[in-house]
């Protein structure tokens, strides 16, 4: 079995990887005025799959990784990605994790709730907060559809890293904190 700190580390590059997927598309989308955010995919794989520890810790450092390239309140993303990941994780017993549609689904409910509260965080700086919640509804609905697609494919990347990495997932029912 691989050590606790390589899932840490497997998780971690993936998300990273999500996110500099998404800056490329965000550059190519951007002369539509359309931009993607996956911050529930991002952190979902980790709080399903991964034990409380590892995954959290993974979720917290890209947070941190989001917030030192997005100009909002240094920590802003991390503390959200981290709340986000233990209502996950403290729910995940009450379905199928290991199922992709599932684990999809997961997804869109997290990304939904993280889009609306760093919404909510940042609509105070706009200077047109009626015409900001119109671009930022486009947002949503876009991130929202790219993200059922290429869901599927992500989950499965981090399975496989961690696959070959030695790691273990845990597929055994959760552990009270």
């Amino acid at each position: 079995m691989a050590p606790p700190y390589r899932q840490t580390l497997i998780v971690l590059l993936a998300g990273m990887l999500l996110w500099l997927l998404a800056a490329q598309a965000n550059h190519y989308l951007a002369r539509l005025g359309v931009q993607l955010w996956f911050g529930g995919l991002a952190i979902t794989f980790s709080a399903l799959r991964l034990s409380l520890r590892e995954g959290l810790t993974a979720t917290f450092l890209i947070g941190l990784a989001v917030d030192a390239v997005t100009p909002v309140a240094f920590g802003l993303h991390a503390i959200l990605f981290a709340l986000a990941h233990i209502v996950i994780y403290n729910a995940r017993a009450r379905f199928a994790r290991e199922e992709a549609v599932i684990a999809v689904i997961v997804a869109l409910l997290a990304n939904l709730a993280l889009f609306l509260a760093v919404s909510f965080t940042q609509i105070a700086d706009s200077p047109s907060p009626a015409h900001t919640w119109l671009r930022l509804f486009v947002d949503l609905i876009v991130s929202q559809t790219a993200l059922t697609f290429i869901g599927p494919w992500f989950f499965a990347l981090q399975r496989r890293a961690l696959e070959i990495a030695g790691a273990r997932l845990q597929d055994d029912p959760r552990r009270l904190i």
